[in-house]
């Protein structure tokens, strides 16, 4: 086994946690807030952290020294799909394919239309780079040196044209059925792709794990989600067309993965913030029934979704700021999309604030988000956790966690690390008013000795455990598939460890890419184990439905009475209802 410190950064990557202070600029809150919405092996047959560890020490042969790291030629790497071959590349012996396309292209006339199917092509494709990204706004994050430090980004070139997936997998053809785990990325519904961090990387946890790992773009904002029905029947299912995309792709994958060594009826989807959001929506919809098997929300549990109404509503002031009437709707597959970006971009700043102090509040998160995905008669009939979880879904097992400081952390600003008392309290007033103290009181209750932008930032955070919290037991009361409820608290050490468990930071453990994440990690053997811990459970949950290991305590199931919470951090324990005191004192603010 190669650990994720012995492999060189790659070629891709990144997300977007889009802020983590209490002032957030409106690219960020959108992409951030309302972009917050990111078998039959044994334990024993997964690698421990001890035998990781003893791994890395082990010599290498003067033969597996002078072989290359990549391996891309005409007779290596070559599947036959069912549009066509395509060509990937062998890199320390995992297969990587990136830019399949698994529909076809969403530009002119397919604009703001279900996804069909990509034509055949003759000959072998070549798939051994990213294919481009859903159009969206430029990042601002790029403006704050510390944050682009932290997630060095990689946003891709732009093009309607994106509906792509890439795969990384131990083996092709004849290669056996292994778990595949297909990701879903962050970025809220308005920006993001399968590229843009570098802890997306599927290597690691292909080798690590001997599974097939599967990562995919899809329309995003406007183009995804704008509701057009009332405007026509050709419109009908406009609101919905981004969450659409993904049930394609893993219709591509039911039908392909075989191929390239997975098992289509061994099918995890697991995502972060928005990713998280889109793997709770796909719980609801009738169209993903059967096309996976277990599902991750990291960060990112949705309750509820947006309504036809306000969905509408939303629809009517793009298509006015856009000058269009019913009569003239059609043009809006030809124009340029900069001017859509343009018109829905400003429609929201006017009608759809930013929350105040600039934190999320979980709780009003379906109409926050603005552009996003719908109830209607057919594809979203039902919200999918709210008031119960959906019956769809009830023989899927779910884990579902958070991180302790979420969007709040002193990334960009050193500043806030020197927070008053009367500062915090100004800010819980802001998000709680006069439910103030005694959040307060809660809070400092279980951390004493907390500084007062600890506190501020663990009470901001405590809606986005909330909603995983309600997730789980949601799922819990359907009395069939299992959740497994989880908390991350381990603090990075970079910057002077202002940044602590912020948004986004789990996903280099996840992926076993601490090393290659080492700007966001440290790159430390307390990051490299904490990251085969949480790759280990993330494997054997994509295996067996359970994410118990050797290396961590038993995970047990989620129950309301006990809430079992698993905290990944340098000691990794299970506690019941750790923050209990502090969940009750926001229950009823």
């Amino acid at each position: 086994m190669i650990l994720d410190k012995d492999v060189a950064p790659a070629e891709a990557p990144d997300l977007t946690p889009k802020l983590l202070v209490p002032k957030m600029d409106r690219r960020t809150m959108l992409l951030g807030a309302a972009t917050l919405l990111g078998g039959s092996a044994t334990a024993a047959a997964l690698p421990s952290v001890a035998n990781a560890q003893t791994e890395e020490k082990a010599p290498v042969s003067m033969s597996a020294a002078l072989a290359p790291t990549i391996v891309a030629s005409a007779e290596t790497a070559i599947v036959e799909t069912g549009s066509g071959k395509v060509a990937g590349y062998i890199r320390k012996g995992i297969f990587t394919f990136k830019g399949i396309p698994y529909a076809a292209t969403t530009e002119s006339a397919a604009r703001f239309q279900p996804p069909v199917k990509r034509a055949p092509w003759t000959g072998v494709r070549s798939s051994r780079h990213y294919g481009y990204v859903a159009p969206q706004a430029a990042r601002a994050g790029w403006a704050n040196d510390e944050e682009s430090f932290l997630f060095t980004w990689d946003d891709g070139i732009q093009n309607e044209d994106c509906l792509h997936l890439n795969i990384w997998t131990p083996k092709i053809n004849a290669g056996g059925k292994r778990p595949v785990m297909v990701w879903l990325h962050g970025g809220g519904y308005a920006a993001g792709s399968g590229q843009e961090l570098l802890s997306y990387d599927g290597e690691n946890l292909a080798r690590r794990g001997d599974v097939v790992v599967v990562s995919l773009n899809h329309r995003l904002n406007v183009l995804g989600y704008l509701d057009l029905s009332k405007y026509g029947d050709k419109y009908a299912a406009s609101a919905n067309v981004g969450m659409l995309d993904i049930v394609a792709a893993l219709e591509w994958v039911r039908d392909n993965i075989a191929a390239f060594g997975g098992d289509p009826g061994s099918v995890t989807i697991f995502g972060q913030s928005g990713g998280g959001g889109k793997v709770s929506v796909l719980m609801g919809m009738p169209a993903a029934k059967g096309l996976f098997h277990r599902a991750i929300v990291e960060s990112g549990s949705t309750l509820k979704v947006r309504t036809q109404e306000s969905s509408q509503k939303l629809a009517d002031l793009i298509v006015a700021e856009l000058g269009l009437t019913s009569a003239t709707i059609d043009q809006i597959q030809s124009m340029p999309y900069a001017q859509l970006l343009k018109a829905s971009t400003d429609v929201m700043r006017k009608h759809n604030p930013a929350p105040a102090g600039g934190v999320p509040n979980f709780r009003r998160m379906a109409d926050m988000l603005g552009l996003s995905p719908t109830l209607d008669d057919k594809i979203l009939p039902a919200h999918p956790f709210d008031p119960r979880a959906s019956e769809l879904s009830a023989d899927v097992p779910m884990i579902i966690g958070t991180t302790l400081n979420e969007f709040v952390s002193g990334i960009n600003h050193p500043e806030v690390e020197l927070m008053t008392d009367a500062e915090l309290e100004t800010h819980v007033r802001g998000m709680f008013a006069d439910q103030t103290p005694q959040i307060l009181a809660a809070f400092r209750g279980r951390t004493p000795h907390a500084k007062p932008f600890d506190l501020w930032s663990h009470i901001a955070a405590s809606t986005v455990r909330e909603n995983a919290i309600k997730q789980s037991k949601a799922k819990a009361a359907l009395g069939k598939a299992p959740a497994y409820l989880y908390w991350f608290t381990w603090q990075a050490p970079v910057l002077d460890g202002r940044p602590r468990a912020f948004h986004c930071s789990e996903i280099a453990f996840v992926f076993n890419n601490t090393g290659r994440c080492e700007n966001m990690t440290g790159g430390g053997p307390d990051a490299r184990a904490l990251g085969a811990k949480m790759s280990d459970a993330w494997i054997h949950f994509a295996r067996t439905g359970n994410p118990s290991h050797p290396g961590i305590p038993i995970w047990k199931p989620f129950s309301a009475d006990t809430v079992p919470t698993m905290i990944f951090d340098n000691k990794t324990e299970l506690l019941l209802n750790p923050d209990r005191g502090e969940q009750n004192s926001i229950a009823e603010a």
